[in-house]
């Protein structure tokens, strides 16, 4: 539905919005124009209740761009429309300084001085301090009006902001033409809700009125000069080994001293990237994070990112307690290679003490920087080491609010917080000194923000982190760690790489997928192709899954319930039987004479659980019931030898359902291959038996459970094998 609306600016300019349905085609479409046109892309891929939502939305050719470059705040007109608007811009930077044109006539400079050496600050007031960002809130305040969610200032700002506020003193030699800061205005965006599936393009007409004339923006055309990839530049060398180490060391010396709580340095690596776009394309499909972002900062610059982590986000009506939250990450451990792995990791990161104490920290000085512009009492954790998980990494995130202070905005949220502790350390101004004194080059856009300074008074902004700076064809990737005094040099070395892996892995795809193997190949691999599997279901829960698991490795798997006549063995001729698990006693199911009939014909048996008490009940052992019983749960199995377990290495973690075991001396007539030690009432201690095998007669049997997803991917390969000693028995037998 096609919609248009009027409204006028707090500083007097007149806007006319139209609205429409579009396709989400067209945001495919800006991403890859924004390859060759300034503009930008955000987006989020990641659903988490109470704190993110998915949407997307894009913009290209900007009307107006505002740089800084240290003190320096130039306004530049891209194109005829940002020229309506120019006249005001300028009216605005005359406030903060005398104003001079830019040489080609397009844009306004204005040098922010100082504050006066002889007026003090107080702490309350730091965000007021004479900066870049007094014009930009100057900016807002012309267009502010809160009829429209998505006009604002979209672009990024850069760590070395925070030197007009922090007395931190530049060490690292900076190249005069960095830019400190790049934002856009933009009056065409489109806007996609994937959480209630629409798509919606905003376009904006200007008209402003002066004592001279009025200047419209309507019929103008919208494109600006492209800004094709720039030469392809060479690709510096990695990190060297063992220097990240070596600051980590250097970091100790000042945790000891009482110098630093926790700080976070980082370094550089590179790799090639040919296409800014279809590297954001891919970033999203691998590494789905909060915070996505594709911009083209024009002068041959591109950021593109998979933030992990909310920088400030504001929301609410200005001077009405406007929400301002934080979600600070510190934390971290791999991705396992499964979801049981994952299970172990996030069970390894929540009982760290360092990873708790790291976050704790981080915490304790964002609440401090809440506490600054909030209302009394209204800073909060509302989350506490929440776990997000990410393509390479698991995170311990927390999620902190406040209520802000009604003479404070959302740009002085954004200072109070600069920058994130969870990208400098504890404390901060010594931690940005550390920084300072100990990377090699400077951070330019790492440990800054990206985003979106609403006209409507809110805030959505997202930590550069995860973040490729592409010049010239290469791809800058900084990863840093947080630093206490009880971390290991090489450990923290090892994390930073693990971070960037994400990002330079999606550089180094060239996004053709690997072939898939033929399938006849993939079938022939199997052990169990060709072999006709007997399943005796014992009235068990787990029977389907301990058939899906044979079926897995090729072989044909008929299921029977016990009781069947002796003769269907006969009609089935199987290769191989599996005796299931089940409830109560082995003999309840009349096992020993089943056992007997499979012997008298050779056939192998496979024995889970019950299967197995089977297998020593028939051979005269004994059985017992264990204290407790040990249902759903994890196991340490210890493997002894024998050919079943024999390349599962010296122990497994296993699935134990059983109330009924016996121990080795108990057993008559197998080998016992496999044992984990149980604590009895009397506080004792014993071994139980967790296999056992008979080779020359064909019989395996595991008293754990392999097809429950606590054995993992252990348990296929214990069904894989069994599948390859009952063919190896059945041949051997045949000769």
């Amino acid at each position: 539905m096609d919609e248009s609306i009027n409204y006028r600016t707090a500083g007097g300019i007149d806007v006319r919005r139209h609205a429409e349905t579009c396709a989400p085609e067209d945001l495919t479409d800006l991403v890859a124009q924004v390859e060759y046109r300034r503009g930008g892309v955000l987006s989020s891929g990641m659903e988490y209740p109470g704190r993110y939502s998915r949407w997307h939305l894009a913009y290209v050719d900007p009307c107006l761009e505002v740089v800084a470059r240290g003190r320096r705040v130039t306004v530049t007109a891209l194109n005829g429309r940002g020229h309506v608007l120019l006249p005001s811009f300028a009216t605005v930077l005359g406030r903060h300084g005398p104003t001079e044109a830019t040489p080609s006539g397009d844009g306004v400079t204005v040098h922010v001085p100082p504050p006066d050496p002889t007026v003090v600050f107080t702490e309350e007031q730091r965000s007021r301090r004479p900066t870049v960002f007094s014009p930009l809130r100057d900016i807002v305040a012309l267009f502010a009006s809160d009829t429209d969610p998505h006009l604002g200032l979209y672009g990024a700002f850069g760590y070395d902001l925070a030197f007009q506020f922090e007395p931190v003193d530049p060490v690292i030699p900076r190249d005069a033409t960095d830019r400190d800061l790049v934002l856009h205005v933009p009056d065409a965006i489109v806007v996609r809700d994937r959480k209630r599936e629409t798509c919606r393009r905003y376009t904006y007409e200007f008209t402003v009125t002066d004592a001279e004339r009025e200047r419209s923006t309507d019929g103008l055309d919208r494109a600006t000069e492209p800004t094709p990839l720039a030469r392809e530049a060479t690709v510096p060398p990695p990190p060297e080994p063992g220097s990240y180490a070596a600051v980590v060391a250097k970091a100790k010396e000042k945790f000891a001293r009482g110098d630093l709580f926790e700080v976070v340095p980082g370094h550089r690596m590179h790799a090639r990237c040919d296409s800014p776009a279809r590297f954001y394309e891919r970033l999203r499909d691998r590494n789905p994070a909060p915070y996505e972002f594709f911009f083209n900062l024009g002068e041959g610059e591109y950021l593109v990112g998979a933030s992990p982590e909310m920088y400030v986000r504001v929301s609410g009506t200005p001077g009405e307690g406007q929400r301002v939250e934080t979600c600070p990450i510190s934390g971290t451990v791999r991705r396992g290679a499964d979801p049981l792995e994952d299970a172990d990791n996030i069970r390894q990161l929540l009982t760290s003490p360092k990873e708790e104490s790291e976050l704790t920290m981080c915490t304790d000085v964002d609440r401090n920087d809440k506490s600054r512009i909030c209302e009394p009492g209204t800073v909060r954790v509302i989350g506490r080491r929440q776990i997000e998980m990410y393509s390479r990494l698991i995170h311990t995130v927390d999620h902190i609010e406040g209520t802000l202070r009604p003479e404070f905005d959302a740009l002085d949220a954004f200072l109070s917080h600069m920058w994130a502790v969870t990208v400098t350390g504890a404390p901060k101004t010594w931690a940005m000194r550390f920084i300072e004194a100990n990377e090699s080059t400077p951070r330019r856009w790492y440990g800054g923000a990206v985003g979106v300074i609403g006209f409507d008074g809110s805030m959505n902004t997202g930590l550069t982190l995860r973040t490729a700076h592409i010049v010239d064809r290469v791809a800058s990737v900084r990863a840093g760690a947080t630093l206490l005094y009880d971390s290991d040099p090489d450990a923290e070395e090892r994390e930073t790489f693990l971070k960037a892996r994400a990002l330079l892995e999606t550089l180094a795809d060239e996004s053709t997928p690997p072939a898939r193997p033929d399938a006849a190949e993939t079938d022939r691999a199997r052990p169990g192709e060709g072999m006709r599997v007997l399943l005796v279901d014992c009235e068990d829960s787990f029977v389907n899954t301990l058939a899906d698991y044979v079926r897995r490795q090729g072989a044909e798997v008929t299921t029977l319930r016990h009781g069947f006549p002796p003769s269907v063995l006969d009609d089935l001729v199987p290769d191989l039987v599996v005796l299931s698990p089940g409830p109560g006693l082995p003999r309840d199911f009349a096992t020993d004479q089943l056992l007997k009939e499979l012997l008298a014909r050779g056939l192998p048996v496979f024995g889970v659980c019950l299967g197995m008490q089977a297998m020593v009940e028939y051979g005269g052992g004994e059985l017992l019931t264990l204290p407790e019983p040990r249902h759903g749960k994890p196991g340490q199995v210890r493997v002894l030898g024998g050919e079943l377990l024999s390349d599962l290495g010296e122990e497994i973690t296993a699935a134990r359902y059983h109330s009924t075991f016996t121990t080795p001396e108990r057993v008559n007539g197998f080998t016992v291959t496999a044992v984990t030690r149980d604590r009895f009432d009397d506080g004792h201690t014993e071994d139980v038996v967790m296999a056992l095998e008979d080779p020359d007669r064909g019989l395996w049997g595991v008293q754990f459970h392999p097809e429950s997803i606590l054995t993992a991917a252990a348990g296929e390969r214990i069904v894989a094998r069994a599948l390859t000693l009952a063919r190896g028995h059945t041949a051997r037998r045949q000769r």
